[in-house]
């Protein structure tokens, strides 16, 4: 019982500190995108992470090791995960707020169990069919708020994207589950900076405005979605999911969500609607039924973590 105790507050603080560094994450994003274009602030983002992650790497003594015939679906849930899906939540993040960015993106568990019946032939049950209506509703209800008419419905379905292709490579990488999860992370951040490179090395040499760029609240950002977001968010998340089942941990998801809600309403002065409301407690329902239906494991749940 002791040790039960133990591992269940163990995990609570880790994965409720993961939660909550995500939530903040919408404001990091807030803070800079205004300044640094989206694909841009991704790339040097990742840079940042990308330095972390190579310590970890050397530290943890990690193989750096992918058999070829794994290659392509790396390839892949990079280019879909870590490239297409954090530039569409981010650019999503622009246009709308906060919040809004926080929690359309928490409905990715309920789209993982569309991707899990499809890729790995999961069983569809009802309850996994209302997990991924009620999500979608509900990402309509916030993206459509009538009283929140200042919301740019395109960046509501720039986020709905960002959820869906997060859910894609979340899935995607469970054919991925025999590597270190470190690997996995350097390896697809790795690429997604590669790729895009071009655009933001051409971005930052004729449009980025240097000055602007150098004040403390915006290169402060960067590092917080490099460090803190990517590298640390990620640890405790896996730290945390050792000490309890997955499906548990999942439900710790919702701290994104509401300190990403608290945030954006205390720091950024963004309004909380009913709408908004109903469209997250939609959403949440949606998720808890995916969760309880047995549609994620640890590792799907650890692929969520940017």
């Amino acid at each position: 019982m002791v040790e039960f105790m133990r591992n269940l507050l163990l995990g609570s603080l880790f994965l409720s500190l993961a939660g909550s560094i995500w939530g903040a994450m919408f404001i990091a994003v807030r803070c800079s995108i205004f300044v640094i274009a989206p694909i841009p602030l991704v790339w040097l983002r990742y840079g940042t992470a990308l330095l972390a992650l190579l310590a970890l790497m050397v530290l943890k003594k990690a193989s750096w090791y992918i058999a070829p015939k794994d290659r392509k679906i790396l390839l892949l849930s990079a280019l879909i995960g870590q490239a297409l899906s954090i530039v569409t939540q981010e650019t999503g993040t622009m246009l709308t707020s906060a919040q809004t960015g926080s929690v359309i993106t928490a409905a990715t568990p309920a789209f993982m169990v569309v991707f899990g019946c499809w890729l790995l032939k999961e069983k569809f049950t009802k309850a996994r069919a209302l997990s991924v209506l009620l999500a979608t509703v509900g990402v309509i209800f916030i993206v459509f708020d009538p009283d929140n008419i200042q919301l740019n419905v395109w960046g509501g379905v720039s986020l709905f994207i960002a959820a869906v292709t997060w859910a894609l490579m979340s899935v995607m990488l469970k054919f991925l589950a025999k590597y270190s999860v470190i690997t996995l992370t350097f390896y697809a951040v790795l690429i997604a900076f590669i790729v895009l490179a071009p655009y933001s090395i051409w971005w930052l040499l004729t449009i980025g405005d240097f000055q602007a760029m150098s004040v403390p609240v915006v290169w402060g950002s960067v590092l917080y979605l490099g460090f803190v977001s990517t590298t640390a968010g990620f640890c405790l998340w896996n730290k945390g999911l050792t000490y309890m089942d997955a499906s548990i941990g999942g439900l710790f998801m919702f701290f994104q969500p509401v300190v990403g809600t608290f945030l954006g309403w205390w720091l950024l002065a963004e309004p909380i609607t009913a709408y908004f409301w109903l469209g997250f407690i939609l959403i949440a329902i949606g998720v808890i039924l995916a969760l309880k239906g047995g549609n994620t494991t640890a590792k799907e749940k650890l692929a969520r973590t940017v």
